[in-house]
């Protein structure tokens, strides 16, 4: 069954270009980690959806996902 996580992001006043360049440059290699999206739902505000073949992929990577929101 193909898993979903979201991640909701409100950035610094001024910071939103370096939000989206960090994210750019950001790289998870997780196994089972199909596809993720950068989306700018608002003023400042952002979600990441990241597409995952299955729950235990996703359950598996949540130590890499963490570390790696502690960059942005």
């Amino acid at each position: 069954m193909t898993a979903y996580n979201v991640v909701r992001f409100r950035t610094k006043p001024g910071k939103e270009q370096a939000f989206i360049d960090a994210h750019k440059k950001a790289s998870l290699d997780a196994t089972g980690l199909r596809k993720a999206a950068l989306i700018k739902t608002g003023d400042r505000t952002f979600c990441v959806v990241g597409e995952w073949n299955d729950l235990d992929s996703l359950a598996a990577a949540r130590p890499q996902m963490i570390g790696l929101l502690g960059t942005m």
